[in-house]
């Protein structure tokens, strides 16, 4: 028998105390070796509602911004010798019950990344709330970055990932933006290293 996959979710932080327990919550904890949540200097009580709800929790001493945040979550999550690492905005706009998916797909040997995207037809991701200024940039963006690297993603800006730690091992990712442009960066230099990437339709709220 294969050995079961170390998965870590990280919980990239800020302000997230009125959605936290929510998302914890329907989280696949048989899928889930560890929950790790990196608080970027909250004011709101995110560091202590965590660590009441048992996940690891490591708290910035400053804000360091968005990929800032997530350059901590996959050290630390690397630091515990995970073979998958699931990265999931708390905010609870992504389904965190579609982690086992990511994982599976992964595991089974398809992709060495999962994206959850949020743009399967205009009029569900706009029914779902998000609002059209950031649909039609998302949409702009995303035809960009895909004539720029010659893929076909259906959304570059996704806050659900999943990755295999061999690929976050293969990028310079300490060396990239603390801003939201990380997110575009990393994508850019897993498709130079020739990571497959795959894609799960992610219902919008």
């Amino acid at each position: 028998m294969e050995k079961k996959p170390e998965v870590v979710v990280v919980l990239h932080s800020y302000n997230a105390k009125k959605t936290l327990v929510q998302t914890v919550e329907d989280i696949p904890r048989s899928y889930v070796e560890e929950i790790i949540l990196v608080d970027d200097c909250s004011v709101d009580g995110t560091t202590e509602l965590a660590r009441r709800l048992g996940l690891t929790v490591y708290r910035h001493p400053e804000n360091l911004g968005y990929g800032g945040n997530q350059k901590t979550c996959y050290t630390r999550a690397l630091e515990c010798r995970a073979d998958i690492i699931v990265m999931l905005r708390p905010d609870y706009q992504y389904d965190p019950k579609l982690i086992k998916h990511f994982v599976d797909i992964i595991v089974d040997g398809y992709f060495d990344v999962m994206l959850g995207s949020r743009i399967r037809t205009r009029k569900e991701a706009l029914a779902g709330g998000m609002p059209k200024y950031k649909y039609f940039s998302n949409r702009l963006l995303t035809i960009i970055e895909n004539l720029a690297t010659g893929q076909n993603l259906s959304e570059w800006h996704t806050g659900m990932r999943a990755y295999k730690a061999d690929v976050l091992q293969a990028i310079d990712f300490k060396k990239k933006s603390n801003d939201f442009v990380f997110d575009s960066q990393i994508l850019f230099q897993i498709i130079a290293k020739g990571f497959r990437i795959g894609e799960i339709p992610v219902p919008v709220r």
